[in-house]
């Protein structure tokens, strides 16, 4: 549900297979359109490898089960990092994409319903629930909340700041405070956006070369929502 836009993966994908067909993989563009979209909202410019290949078959379930939830303990989810080479610090760092973009109701409301966790800042929790009226929210209804107040649309330190104040949408970025694992990430992170930068850098380069596909175990897909038929 999070996920949305892939189409403009597609897009991209059109226009490359008219100038060069299958040669630049959809496992490519989506880590090359990551590593833009840094750029775009203000952060850094990440140097990525290329030369990515396709899956040949699909791996939804896997990926269900591997992506951390908002709800899990902070232990787990930097565990869950770590397994992908991903140390603390470059943990609370990726954690930071939270500065940009939203969270939908449903991924809030209990924090909010029957009562207000006391974690949160009584006046940002009062915002969130004029943002979120319903304890069960419509989930054909497009009901959200600004990761960030201040820069909505800058990929900046705000978002350490903000979970300092008590201002953490999601349990996960709360908890990043609150564990004495992550704490001090935090402080010095909130502290300094060049640091925030730094690490967020390292820790995405190594998330986009994490466990690439070989010549032989992949291919060049022609289309991103499908494997090749031949």
């Amino acid at each position: 549900m999070g996920m949305r836009n892939f189409k403009y993966i597609n897009t991209i994908k059109d226009a490359l297979e008219r100038s060069c067909p299958v040669t630049v993989s959809c496992a490519d563009i989506v880590a090359l359109s990551a590593r833009d979209a840094v750029v775009l909202l203000g952060g850094p410019r990440i140097e990525m490898k290329t030369g990515r290949k396709d899956s040949k078959e699909s791996h939804l379930a896997e990926i269900d089960d591997l992506l951390p939830n908002h709800n899990d303990s902070m232990m787990y989810v930097l565990s869950r990092f770590q397994s992908v080479g991903i140390d603390v610090e470059g943990t609370v760092a990726l954690l930071g994409a939270h500065s940009v973009g939203r969270v939908h109701c449903v991924n809030i409301v209990d924090r909010l319903y029957p009562a207000v966790d006391p974690t949160l800042d009584p006046t940002y929790a009062e915002y969130l629930k004029r943002r979120c009226p319903h304890p069960e929210p419509d989930p054909n209804a497009v009901e959200y909340a600004r990761n960030d107040l201040q820069t909505p649309m800058t990929l900046d330190n705000m978002y350490y700041k903000n979970i300092m104040n008590n201002k953490g949408l999601l349990l996960v970025d709360q908890q990043l405070v609150s564990s004495p694992a992550t704490s001090s990430f935090v402080e010095n992170m909130a502290a300094n956006n060049d640091y925030f930068h730094e690490q967020f850098s390292k820790a995405l380069l190594t998330l986009s070369e994490n466990n690439p596909l070989s010549e032989k175990d992949g291919e060049v897909r022609r289309d991103c929502r499908f494997v090749n038929s031949d």
